[in-house]
């Protein structure tokens, strides 16, 4: 769906998130069939072999199938006939879409949805591959709302957080394009090797973690180590209570000049770094 006010640019194929590639082409692995191919299946690498064995094993998941706003987000076991697994893209464009929609702030977009002499004049406190911060390094990351859908019915509810994130600040389902703390950035500076894009090749990039990446969320206020999605480091998806998801800092540190990563991408946690498929499950 576009947004209310200002359109996003959405595109005509469900790739992961614009031109980083899902692996939608061939037989898709998660969600129910009445979801259909535009169904968002995220996982998480730690509990999987990767994209490659086309079964992630656990799924991201609204307990108890809830629509209500605050129901936790959590990880369950795949299924093509389970509802709670079914979340579609509600937006997706970049950060700068985001930026001119006003669904992100402007420190943001400094950071992550900066175009020199277009949203700023200029752009000194982008994140880059260079890191030499020059005035006219563009930076413009992915960004997108997940939507759930259970049976591929829209609930106008999306994966997000309900205060401005802090470290362990719980994701749970909240209003679609009501705010940023829906908004999720595709980090490609810390979980690929090439920001500008990066879905050539169709992968995030070279991240040890097949192409997986951390996910900032959108009302992010810390830009050295950003608030990410994050599963429990402790907890495992068939634990009793379900572990719930949440946002943390972003691990890992600064390693250099370019063509080094922002962070030391070996060094972040396994629990903070992403991959999808789309579709419904297969046998």
């Amino acid at each position: 769906m576009s947004l209310t006010t200002k359109a996003l640019a959405v595109a005509a194929t469900l790739t992961l998130v614009g031109g980083a590639a899902a692996y939608a082409s061939g037989s898709a692995h998660a969600a129910t069939p009445s979801c259909g191919s535009s169904c968002l299946d995220v996982f998480n690498d730690q509990f999987s072999g990767g994209i490659d064995t086309g079964h992630p094993g656990f799924l991201m998941d609204s307990y108890k199938q809830g629509i209500a706003t605050g129901t936790p987000i959590i990880l369950f076991r795949e299924s093509n006939g389970d509802p709670a697994l079914d979340f579609v893209f509600e937006n997706q464009g970049t950060v700068a879409d985001f930026f001119a929609a006003g669904l992100v702030g402007a420190a943001t977009a400094l950071h992550y949805g900066c175009l020199a002499g277009v949203n700023f004049p200029t752009c000194v406190f982008a994140k880059d591959q260079s890191h030499d911060h020059d005035a006219d390094d563009n930076a413009n990351l992915e960004a997108f709302e997940v939507e759930y859908a259970p049976f591929g019915a829209p609930t106008g509810q999306c994966v997000g957080v309900a205060a401005t994130p802090t470290s362990g600040e719980k994701v749970t389902l909240q209003p679609c394009g009501a705010s940023s703390k829906t908004v999720w950035i595709v980090d490609a500076f810390d979980g690929g090797s090439s920001p500008e894009g990066f879905g050539d090749d169709g992968a995030f990039g070279n991240h040890p973690n097949d192409s997986a990446v951390p996910l900032i969320n959108g009302a992010n206020t810390n830009f050295s180590h950003p608030f990410v999605l994050t599963y429990p480091s402790n907890g495992f998806p068939t634990d009793h209570p379900r572990p719930v998801m949440y946002v943390s800092n972003l691990t890992g540190f600064f390693t250099g000049i370019f063509p080094s990563p922002t962070l030391a991408t070996a060094d972040i946690a396994s629990n903070q770094v992403w991959d999808a498929l789309t579709g419904p499950v297969t046998g």
